[in-house]
């Protein structure tokens, strides 16, 4: 009996990554940033350009990883061209990685734009936006006309004080 593909990745999507998931990805990520960083690519798109492996995620089989960059400086087009100078030299980069970490089976590199940033700097506009600096501002206590005898600085609990009457 064959298990169907897809429904096993949505029970995988659902279950936290594994420690050996998390050790793999962290390898694979050094080995990659250490590659690109050396300079031997000669792709046009890769050229001078500096790209930050930010996080490989790696399926619990480990055949599987998708690899989450981003090129420092450029914009969506800078982006894009620096993705499909990444698939094109995805041979040369798989042979790299199998060099430099100890695995049975190098995983098959999938390339994505990291958009993490993107979405920390939305969050960051929506909770500096008026509405929600609104309610989540500290509340001023309503002015008192000095007529009632609440101090701030007592907690009530002295208004018996302490009498010697030897009881």
């Amino acid at each position: 009996m064959r298990r169907d593909p897809a429904r096993s990745s949505q029970r995988a999507a659902g279950r936290p990554r594994s420690q050996r998931q998390l050790r793999v990805g962290e390898e694979l990520r050094h080995a990659l940033a250490w590659t690109l960083e050396e300079g031997n690519i000669r792709d046009p798109a890769l050229a001078g350009t500096p790209v930050t492996i930010t996080e490989v995620r790696v399926s619990p089989d480990l055949r599987n990883a998708t690899v989450f960059c981003m090129p420092l400086g450029g914009g969506e087009a800078a982006e894009a061209e620096v993705l499909a100078g990444l698939r094109r030299v995805k041979p040369f980069l798989r042979h790299a990685v199998a060099e430099r970490v100890r695995m049975r089976h190098v995983p098959d590199l999938t390339f994505a734009t990291d958009t993490s940033f993107d979405e920390a700097d939305r969050i960051e506009a929506i909770l500096h936006s008026p509405q929600v600096a609104r309610d989540i501002a500290p509340r001023q206590p309503a002015e008192t006309d000095g007529d009632d005898d609440s101090d701030p600085d007592r907690d009530g609990d002295d208004q018996h004080e302490d009498r010697d009457d030897g009881a």
